[in-house]
């Protein structure tokens, strides 16, 4: 069965709240930038470059059958972590039930509160990035 994005929101929250400090959740999300679904190398262009971070990422989009699915790159470790959580909750769903999605889970595991005002922006450019190319995929091919 596939999970719902409310489903695996919920075990991200799980598997965060293993751990008793930032250090340690800090490695975890480290650990997931290893797992990111990475973007084929002729798909780090400028276009696909999100605006408003601080490190250099790519975000490549398709959609397959009724799904959107998410690759992507970054050049810095934390970020990396941070977008394969976003492609971990996003990737394989349906392109409304993305625009519609409201994510808790960042501020249920404190991720926002620890990260510089930087990042945390960066992050926020990358939901929205990911938004905007569900809503485009919903209207452009259905």
């Amino acid at each position: 069965m596939k999970k719902s994005i409310s489903m695996i929101q919920s075990d991200i929250i799980s598997e965060f709240s293993m751990f008793d400090d930032w250090t340690e959740k800090y490695e975890y999300l480290i650990e997931l930038g290893k797992s990111v679904p990475k973007i084929k190398d002729d798909e780090k262009k400028d276009e696909n470059l999100i605006k408003g971070c601080q490190s250099r990422v790519w975000l490549f989009v398709e959609k397959k059958e009724d799904y959107i699915i998410y690759t992507a790159d970054s050049d810095a470790i934390i970020t990396k972590g941070i977008i394969a959580l976003l492609i971990r909750v996003f990737s394989y769903q349906k392109a409304e039930d993305i625009a519609n999605s409201n994510l808790h889970f960042i501020d249920k595991i404190g991720l926002k509160e620890h990260l510089s005002i930087t990042r945390a922006n960066g992050m926020l450019s990358m939901l929205k990035q990911m938004k905007m190319y569900a809503i485009a995929l919903s209207k452009t091919q259905k």
